[in-house]
């Protein structure tokens, strides 16, 4: 059996985002749904239901009046942030452990991911893009592959390690020479097994921009930039951290400078504490 047919096998194996999602994602994106086309998709999932009234009468939100609902608690919160809840639960267990093969410790991707995901709606948000719950989602689940190929680096890290020092390769170009297949790829097929839209199969594919053509897609430019802003505050760096190609293009063509990327970061900071509090009871 090949590297990659052992890699499928591992796909298959993986649980599933919960199939809520996909009609979620599809009624949010729609400028004309409401809070009720919302609330009646979340109603279905029993488990959803309940880790969203279980977060929303937690004590991080204080509330007098206890959420009997997710109709309650979208009027209580807002639906942007139910939503953002309910994404975030989706994609916990997928992300929550270590990834030893790229020298990440337990949680590290998860909360990397997350920080990537917010930035990701705050840049969308800022530039007016559509779509800002399907950017969210798949910067949150950009890095899908590593978990799948965790241990195939792990076995092959140190001719990793050699290509990138020797040949100036991006670890990335290391993974596809060494193992035959590189984690955003992996990660794209993952997201098509799950049955993502399109649109995200091909901005968790391209979300590092190896194919300098993807830099003209405000959408997958949008994700980088957010990934590329979490590893300047130190998050997510991990044994390929500064092994990638940085794209100063995609700035370009988001019209975004390099003077703004601090306000950015300020920005997502004060919210921070914020996040945190919340990841500890999501």
């Amino acid at each position: 059996m090949t590297a990659i047919q052992i890699l499928i096998k591992e796909i298959k194996n993986l649980k599933p985002i919960p199939a809520v999602v996909h009609p979620l994602l599809e009624v949010v994106d729609d400028p004309s749904s409401d809070m009720e086309d919302i609330a009646r998709i979340i109603q279905y999932d029993p488990a959803i239901t309940a880790s969203v009234l279980r977060t929303t009468n937690s004590a991080f939100f204080g509330l007098k009046q206890p959420a009997e609902s997710v109709k309650d608690a979208a009027n209580l919160l807002g639906t942007d942030q139910i939503v953002d809840m309910v994404l975030l639960k989706s994609g916990a267990k997928a992300l929550s452990g270590k990834q030893e093969g790229y020298d990440l410790h337990e949680g590290a991707m998860w909360k990397y991911s997350v920080s990537s995901a917010i930035i990701a709606k705050q840049i969308a948000t800022q530039l007016d893009i559509p779509n800002k719950s399907s950017i969210f989602t798949a910067a949150l689940l950009k890095d899908i592959g590593k978990t799948v190929l965790d241990s195939f680096v792990q076995d092959a890290f140190e001719k990793i390690s050699d290509l990138v020092a020797s040949e100036n390769m991006s670890f990335m170009e290391a993974e596809k020479k060494i193992i035959g297949v590189n984690h955003a790829e992996l990660g794209g097929m993952i997201a098509k097994m799950w049955k993502f839209s399109p649109r995200m199969v091909k901005i968790i594919r391209n979300h590092h921009l190896s194919d300098d053509n993807m830099i003209q897609d405000k959408e997958t430019a949008v994700v980088y930039l957010a990934d590329c802003i979490c590893m300047m505050m130190g998050m997510g760096v991990g044994a390929d951290g500064l092994a990638y190609r940085f794209h100063e293009d995609a700035m370009e063509e988001l019209d975004i400078t390099a003077d703004e990327i601090p306000r950015i970061i300020a920005e997502f900071t004060f919210k921070m504490q914020e996040v945190e509090d919340l990841l500890q009871v999501v």
